[in-house]
């Protein structure tokens, strides 16, 4: 079959280079349509009941994902000009195009007790322009006895407010996000400029944003390291002009035809996908090695340069299909997490690896079959003597030294289980990016101002019609909420309750004392003025729903990191159920917070399934290569200690389990299988010539050595470019996956020889009236 496909490409050059220009083309204008995503897929999937609750409760109190805030802390802020030069700034930030509404100091309502008509109406409290010091000191002191306001816009203790932002969500899901984030922003720096006085922003639409923008200015550093590393390293093995171009050209056609794959599927560029360029172009160049590496052996033999490349396909044909595999198994299972983010991510690298195989496999030699042959003599003359003296090492110590093989392993693991023990599942909503990064400051700017922006949200659900109008279901939200304001994570609660508090306190003439529930006589005088408020201007709107059956608790909230809230949640639950009978109510939490950590946990329960698939796959694919359950075994052990000794390293780092660093295994396993695919295929093919064990691992480890020792430096600087990365996780994912990968090399250069040969000494040991040759064979 491969001898076929070896005659077919050379006798076929001109119209297979041919029709791959042309996919090329048909990839590269679908990958022209491709876009970035501004509002990336939820981690979990939709049929998930976290969503499923989420989207309810979105449908029956409106979105919560769609406010921008601005937040300064300054004892200016109630000083007469700085004041106005706020309102000022709000009022320019309501007339931007995609902002609905902008929620400040200066235009918040107030209500006000109508006796005439039995209702409640709003006003606005600050006048458009404050003339004069006294007149703002009066106001503040009036603001200061209305207790619902503080801690939402102002914080009168830190000296501290904020501009609420409302866009609009249709305007979030398109281009235009970008554009609009952009003028808030640049409106904020303008006003922090004008009064010299730092601005900090927050909120889901700003924070997304801006990661957003960062992934679309790494995905053209990452793709240009990945050539420029690709290209010295290739360099410095060939030293040859076209052994450079050529592979960096037929890489970058893989990664062409993934991009343009990923735009045909309608997927977008998100932090995952934004790395599958730079991955084409790393795991690329080691198949364009092989091949170089191959014909160059061949043209040594002293064949000819047609024969040289047919050879060379056919040898290296099926070894590269099922090595390239293995790594395309390694993303591909990522596809069976049900999560949209890594099933994109999983499906698009597979197939862009096995894309940049065929193409480097068709394309590379019949480039080589136009050039001139290189002369054997140069060849011979760059051979790297550094690498050689190293194999012979590492073969000294396989042939020689095998139980002090076995002892240092043994020793690494158990330091590694020591290190697996001390690992944290743990992810934050920004904690990829460094804490000198603005955003993250300005996040912890408002968690100490205002503790956080980030929603949580309590349906309460009383499963009768009317039901949250009852005065006992009222008071045990109240109750609640007194439980919630004694946890330091949260902020202020808007709810129900607080507006009922509030519409109290208005309707005994805003004297603070009345600042409470009315009791059962009181909540029918205060609930008619309510319901006759001027349409749509209830201070019980977004707080309940039409049928009066459910209401909501909202609060903001802390960054404290999935494993703080996994616990959180458990102590809130039980809180919950205290004041609330589960068998009478529905209480849920949800938002976008719940969101992130249910699928915190969901990954790392997908992925622990994936990286089993994974196994299960790559060892189903080594039995049949090689038969046998011993060789599955010997196949699998060089690359999953190196696995465990990567999750010890984290443990010892304080590096957590999280959706970017948990992806390591799956795709590590994936790529260093490559290794052992080369050096078992190559082991059959020795043993075939030699019936000496010694003999066959020597020569094994010195044909194969430099290429996995040429593919590992390669993977290794390869993936180190992503420590260039602003965002952690793909700081942690490329280091980890560099040094997994250079210790996968090592394992499959003396741990898989060392079990190799033990396994004939057993087999010698059982079979002593067999001959030599067919004890090797056995």
């Amino acid at each position: 079959m491969w001898l076929l496909l070896a005659k077919l490409i050379l006798q076929n050059r001109k119209s297979i280079f041919i029709l791959f220009i042309l996919a090329t083309i048909f990839w590269g204008f679908q990958a022209s349509h491709v876009r970035l995503a501004f509002n990336p897929g939820k981690i979990l999937p939709k049929t998930d009941s976290t969503s499923i609750r989420y989207q309810e409760f979105k449908n029956k109190f409106g979105e919560d994902e769609t406010v921008m805030v601005l937040g300064v802390q300054t004892p200016q802020l109630f000083q007469k000009d700085f004041f106005n030069s706020w309102v000022k700034l709000s009022a320019q930030l309501e007339k931007l195009k995609g902002v609905k509404k902008v929620l400040s100091l200066d235009n918040f309502k107030v209500l006000e007790k109508d006796t005439l008509h039995h209702r409640f109406t709003n006003r606005t409290f600050f006048p458009s322009k404050i003339q004069n010091q006294q007149q703002l000191d009066s106001l503040k002191t009036e603001l200061l006895q209305i207790s619902f306001y503080q801690g939402l816009l102002f914080n009168d203790t830190q000296t501290a407010s904020i501009i609420a932002v409302t866009l609009d969500a249709q305007v979030l899901q398109t281009a235009e996000k970008t554009k609009i984030i952009h003028q808030v922003y640049e409106s904020g720096q303008a006003f922090a400029k004008q009064q010299n006085v730092a601005v900090h922003y927050s909120g889901l639409p700003y924070i997304k944003t801006v990661l957003s923008t960062l992934v679309a200015k790494e995905f053209g550093l990452f793709l240009g390291l990945s050539i420029l590393i690709a290209a010295i390293i290739l360099g410095v093995f060939f030293r040859s002009f076209t052994s450079i171009y050529f592979p960096i050209i037929f890489v970058l056609f893989g990664v062409i035809w993934s991009v343009g794959f990923m735009a045909t599927l309608g997927y977008e560029i998100t932090l995952l996908t934004g790395v599958i360029p730079p991955l084409m172009v790393i795991i690329g160049i080691p198949n364009c090695i092989l091949i170089f590496n191959k014909y160059h052996t061949e043209l040594a033999k002293n064949q000819d340069q047609r024969t040289a490349l047919q050879i060379t396909i056919q040898k290296i044909s099926l070894t590269t299909f099922i090595a390239n595999l293995t790594t395309a198994i390694g993303f591909g299972v990522l596809y069976f997490t049900n999560s949209d983010v890594l099933k994109e991510f999983g499906l698009t690298a597979a197939c862009g690896v096995m894309f940049t195989w065929l193409i480097c496999l068709c394309l590379l030699p019949i480039i080589c079959s136009y050039l001139k042959a290189p002369v054997l003599r140069v060849w011979k003359e760059r051979e790297n003597k550094l690498i050689h003296r190293f194999l012979h090492q590492l073969n000294h110590q396989v042939i020689h030294n095998r139980k002090q093989i076995y002892w240092i392993v043994f020793g690494l693991t158990m330091i590694a289980f020591v290190g697996i023990a001390k690992i944290k599942i743990n992810g934050f909503v920004v904690d990829d990016l460094p804490k000198s990064n603005a955003v993250y400051q300005d996040l912890k700017f408002f968690e100490s101002t205002f503790n956080g922006v980030l929603p949580l949200e309590i349906s309460i659900d009383t499963r009768r019609k009317n039901g949250m109008m009852s005065l006992s279901n009222i008071q045990k939200m109240d109750r609640l909420e007194q439980k919630l304001k004694s946890y330091p994570e949260f902020g202020k609660a808007i709810s129900l309750s607080d507006a009922l508090k509030y519409t109290t306190q208005v309707f005994y003439g805003n004297h603070p004392q009345f600042y409470r529930l009315p009791n059962e006589m009181e909540k029918n005088f205060i609930l008619l003025y309510a319901a006759n408020a001027e349409k749509n201007k209830s201070v019980t709107q977004g707080l309940i729903d039409k049928n009066r059956e459910t209401s909501s608790i909202t609060l903001q909230m802390k960054d404290i990191g999935s494993a703080r809230m996994n616990q959180l949640l458990k102590k809130l639950q039980s809180e919950i159920d205290s004041v609330f009978n589960p068998k009478k109510y529905n209480v849920i939490l949800t938002g976008p917070v719940i969101l992130y950590v249910k699928g915190t946990n969901y990954l790392v329960k997908n992925l622990r399934e994936s990286l089993i698939l994974a196994i299960f796959l790559i060892g189903l694919i080594m039995w049949i290569l090689f038969r046998g359950v011993k060789m599955i075994a010997i196949s699998l052990l060089p690359n999953l200690i190196p696995l465990l000794l990567t999750a010890g390293l984290m443990g010892f780092l304080g590096i957590p389990l999280k959706p970017s660093t948990i992806l390591i295994f799956s795709i590590a396993l994936g790529i260093a299988s490559d290794q052992t695919i080369y050096f078992l295929t190559r082991f059959k093919q020795e043993k075939d010539k030699s019936d000496n064990p010694q003999k066959v691992i020597s020569e094994t480890i010195k044909e194969t050595g430099v290429s996995m020792v040429y593919t590992a430096i390669i993977l290794f600087f390869g993936f180190g470019i992503f420590a260039f990365s602003t965002f952690g996780g793909t700081v942690a994912l490329g280091t980890l996956l560099s040094v997994t990968l250079v210790m996968a090399m090592l394992f499959n250069l003396t741990f898989l020889p060392a079990l190799l040969m033990s396994v004939k000494d057993q087999n010698n040991h059982k079979s002593p009236n067999k001959s030599d040759s067919e004890k090797l064979k056995s």
